[in-house]
């Protein structure tokens, strides 16, 4: 094998920004493109990306045709973050006996929360001889994997707490407006009830996910709602103005029970103005551990690269709808990925 030989499922913000990183990536070629949008259908994936030049490869609507042509390796797929809503377009691929790694953040660890259609891939995945996996930054890695990881010095575990804190202001304006930064509070409480609001989706899958690798048997996973954060002073991002008194971000929290007591919590936040960003994780055990990474994680940029250096990873495993905890440890693929693969 040359190189490996990818298709884009999805050019949007995600998607557009792993186009860019696969571009400059060795041993990786880029040999198909899809997307929805008419705008970008039938144009050179190169001028829909802006990085002043043609690539070669032109954006298609047609799925089966783009794949049948194309016979990839794998298809990075970068849509929606619901599995409702991006099944139909994973078993469409999956019949293409191709192997996917997703942005979905439900497809991350989807038994608990959907697993019905979890079980439904599964055996779509071992028909078609392929490999599928939900990942990125958080749901992924952050406040899943990297817990699971930090569990290993640990003979005995009580508690686990993971929080991400972020400054909104340091990422893309559509994140800045998906979490309500700007709005009042009002108009906050409308976005909510009207779905552009989600909060953070991904929440349940990774409590799920790290109690499965701890072979922790819950008793319920509780997320609560999306809560704003209320700027206390103006604040501001180079797109967004947040007035004193109106929402600059959100909080939103998921914890697992076990044996009738908290055992799993995770709390994230993101908004305009934070005044301190890390990603933390304690453990309440023997021994405990206590790390944090300050400032957080960029999450544009490290969902690209988790995405990315799991290709390999995906490739190399057994058919099967897998998660982040089935895999060999994770790691950076800074030379060429080919030699990543077995």
């Amino acid at each position: 094998m040359g190189r490996i030989r990818i298709v884009l499922y999805g050019v949007g913000a995600v998607g557009g920004l792993i186009a860019k990183y696969l571009l400059t990536k060795d041993g990786a070629e880029i040999v198909g493109a899809i997307d929805v949008a008419e705008e970008k259908v039938g144009e050179d994936l190169g001028r829909v990306l802006n990085i002043g030049k043609s690539v070669g490869v032109i954006i298609s609507n047609d799925v089966d045709d783009v794949l049948s042509k194309t016979r990839p390796n794998i298809v990075v797929h970068a849509t929606a973050s619901y599995l409702v809503d991006v099944f139909p377009q994973l078993a469409q691929i999956l019949k293409h006996k191709v192997n996917v790694v997703s942005t979905c953040e439900e497809l991350s660890y989807p038994y608990f929360s959907k697993p019905q259609l979890a079980e439904k891939l599964d055996i779509l995945d071992k028909m078609h001889k392929s490999t599928i996996i939900g990942t990125g930054i958080n749901p992924g890695f952050l406040m899943d994997t990297l817990v699971i990881t930090l569990t290993a010095v640990c003979q005995k575990i009580r508690k686990i707490k993971a929080v991400r804190i972020m400054n909104a202001a340091t990422r893309r304006t559509p994140f800045q407006k998906k979490i309500g930064a700007g709005l009042s509070l009002e108009k906050f409480q409308k976005a909510i009830e009207n779905g552009f609001i989600t909060g953070h989706v991904g929440l349940e899958q990774s409590v799920s996910m790290i109690a499965a690798a701890l072979a922790w048997k819950l008793e319920s996973v509780r997320t609560s709602p999306v809560q704003p954060l209320i700027a206390d002073k103006p604040v501001r991002s180079e797109a967004i103005d947040v007035k004193q008194g109106h929402v600059a971000g959100l909080k939103q929290e998921a914890k697992g029970y076990r044996n009738g007591k908290e055992a799993i919590a995770l709390e994230f936040q993101a908004y305009i103005g934070a005044s301190e960003e890390y990603d933390s994780i304690t453990i309440k055990g023997v021994p405990n551990v206590n790390q944090k990474i300050m400032p957080c994680v960029h999450g544009d940029i490290s969902t690209v690269a988790v995405v990315v250096n799991t290709i390999p990873k995906i490739i190399n495993a057994p058919p099967g709808l897998v998660t982040m905890k089935d895999l060999p440890v994770p790691s950076a693929t800074t030379v060429n990925m080919v030699n990543f693969l077995l």
